[in-house]
């Protein structure tokens, strides 16, 4: 039977996320979305992640009506994706079982289809919840084994005597032997079983890092086949240079999905480029139902679209323009795509990696990041050590705090380095190098969300934490979870200066405050003051019209026959409009409504505005 290859597009959300700082707004989205319908893709991977942050925060928008504005264009086209924390959902803290059944019953109604659901120390225990909530409101369970090494140590252990990882595994006063070999494939695959045993739909390989080497992928993938009875999607990044290599020898090795980004936002610290992934499926007889001519589509419009996200765009490198349908490719690179494939088959890693960085040096991707690659961490975890250290005027001691991080994982239970836990011990390595410039002792000053990883707060480790070391960060030698029966849920104030309403109107709302307590706070806060300030307006306008000499005209009102906001005026000003004509779209309710014109008319006044809030018997429009 031909091998047939799925395609998950996370341009939209992990493409743009790593590129561009989530910046792209509803109107540049909005400029695709006819094309995706068209385009085929198994999945969109459109929200989750940073997106609902990144929306309110930068541009004031509101992260539900994105999902729901994607879902409403592109139907049931490609399945939509997001990405979630498990137990701590999009945040950093856990929450309660009610919590996670009305995120996950309210992002099903609002279109989603696939969660894709990933522990930061890969405990399956917090993950649970979020997979009982997804089926059970008809979504699918997409279980992520987030891929991390064992740690590589270079730095003088000169700490260890004093409490911590390698104290635990040394109890005499010889010199620690430094030995881990956590991260086999059988821890993997032991934690993939056990998402399957929670009820996963899929598996996924996520390596957020783009640290896993094609020689890896080619054990992992025909392991999880052999194993596991779902589909196992891949995923992995571009910045060490091994992306496009390790996602050939993903399909190679019968992956049933990767992850894909398009063209002009792909390669770099985003995934691998769709167009290449045609061109090795077309040479290796790879069904790949994926319309390119829409594809192709789509491309032109992120080219502007990356043009005017030039002051967010991580590597301002723009990849040479290519269609694969309508451009040819060099004799001497087309070869190269030929001696990548070959060298997947022969096991020759080297070879591989060889053919694909040709293939992208004559694309014009980003060259590998040489330095992500040594150092073996996230380039998002590096980049925020680096502006740390500019913060503290000390970037002198980089060196110093990157070889220190092997060190602080270990002491803190060997964690994945992937959000949160790659920020808390990137954080903790700056600490503990200024503390031992300054003579102090390297734990001198955790920070607190170190201690709520070491006292057990996120969830169980991969390795065990040494009890001497968390009575020392902790003041307890016991393991601590985080308890969820005592959450407390943010308040929902009453604003008076902005009419008595309340902060957050609906479930939507409240969901965003427990989600994002700061950011909705401000977020939300705008848009009640928005909505305030155009009801006054309405009501001063509906005052004048009131109130306007009338002698000699016959005026007709349409007044709001409820409270809603204006979805779409399909009037302007001097239209005549017949008795029965819709004038305009009344949202209320979650119910789109035609508002019709009773008399007949022309429109001489419009009082309100699309996306304007009205309460009932507002003015609407006016006819004479």
């Amino acid at each position: 039977m031909k091998q047939k290859l799925l395609i998950r597009d996370v341009t939209l959300r992990d493409g743009q996320q790593s590129a561009f700082a989530t910046r792209m707004n509803q109107d540049q989205i909005d400029r695709v979305l006819s094309f995706y319908k068209d385009a085929n893709f198994y999945a969109m991977e459109v929200w989750g992640g940073a997106v609902p942050d990144s929306v309110m925060r930068y541009l004031n928008e509101n992260p539900w009506d994105r999902l729901e504005k994607i879902k409403k264009e592109v139907g049931s086209a490609s399945k939509l994706t997001a990405l979630s924390r498990g137990r701590n959902l999009f945040g950093y803290a856990p929450y309660s079982d009610e919590i996670i059944d009305g995120f996950f019953r309210n992002a099903v109604t609002a279109g989603l289809d696939i969660m894709r659901i990933f522990d930061a120390l890969n405990d399956v225990e917090n993950i649970k919840a979020s997979v009982k909530y997804i089926k059970k409101y008809g979504g699918i369970a997409d279980c992520a084994v987030c891929y991390t090494i064992d740690p590589k140590f270079v730095e003088p252990l000169t700490d260890t005597k004093k409490g911590g990882f390698f104290s635990f595994l040394n109890k005499d006063d010889s010199e620690p032997q430094i030995s881990t070999n956590v991260f086999t494939d059988e821890y993997f695959l032991n934690k993939a079983k056990a998402m399957l045993a929670l009820g996963a739909d899929m598996i996924t390989i996520k390596d957020m890092s783009g640290l896993i080497p094609p020689s890896r992928v080619a054990k992992l993938v025909p392991l999880f086949k052999k194993e596991l009875n779902v589909p196992i999607d891949f995923h992995t990044h571009c910045t060490p240079g091994f992306g496009l290599a390790a996602v050939l020898t993903a399909i190679i090795n019968k992956a049933d999905i990767v992850d894909t980004v398009i063209w002009n936002f792909a390669g770099g610290p985003a995934g691998t480029a769709i167009e290449l992934v045609y061109i090795f499926c077309k040479k290796l007889n790879v069904e790949l139902d994926v319309n390119m001519e829409a594809v192709a589509k789509i491309n032109k419009e992120l080219f502007d679209i990356r043009q005017e996200l030039h002051e967010f765009d991580a590597v301002k490198q723009f990849p040479k323009p290519f269609n694969p349908l309508t451009d040819t490719i060099p004799i001497e690179i087309d070869r190269e795509f030929d001696k990548a494939i070959e060298a997947v088959n022969n096991f020759n890693e080297e070879a591989l990696l060889d053919a694909c960085h040709a293939i992208e040096d004559y694309f014009n991707f980003p060259k590998p990041d040489e330095m992500v690659k040594n150092a073996e961490i996230p380039g998002g975890m590096y980049s925020n050590m680096v502006a740390q250290l500019k913060q503290y005027n000390s970037l002198d001691i980089l060196e110093d705090a990157m070889k220190l991080i092997p060190s602080v994982r270990l002491d803190a239970g060997l964690p994945p380095l992937v959000t949160p836990t790659s920020q808390i011990v990137g954080a903790q390595a700056v600490a503990s190098a200024l503390n031992l410039k300054n003579g102090r002792e390297k734990y001198a000053n955790p920070s607190n969300q170190f201690v709520a990883l070491v006292k057990g707060e996120y969830g169980e480790t991969p390795v065990p934490i040494d009890p001497e070391f968390r009575l020392k960060i902790t003041g307890s030698k016991d393991e601590t979870p985080y308890d969820t029966s005592n959450y407390k849920k943010q308040d929902n104030p009453t604003l008076d200066e902005y009419g008595g309403v309340k902060l957050a109107q609906n479930e939507k709302d409240e969901l965003l405050l427990e989600l994002f307590p700061a950011v909705a706070l401000t977020y939300l806060k705008n848009k009640r003051k928005d909505q305030y300030e155009s009801q006054k307006k309405l009501a001063e306008q509906a005052k004048a019209m009131q109130t306007e000499d009338q002698v000699g005209v016959t005026k007709e009102v349409i007044k709001s026959p409820m409270p809603g906001n204006i979805l779409k005026i399909l009037v302007k000003m001097g239209d005549r409009v017949e008795k029965g004509d819709t004038v305009l779209i009344l949202e209320a309710m979650k119910m789109e409504n035609d508002i019709v014109a009773e008399v007949s008319g022309v429109v001489s006044r419009i009082a309100v505005t699309e996306s304007s809030f009205v309460q009932t018997d507002s003015p609407m429009i006016e006819l004479i």
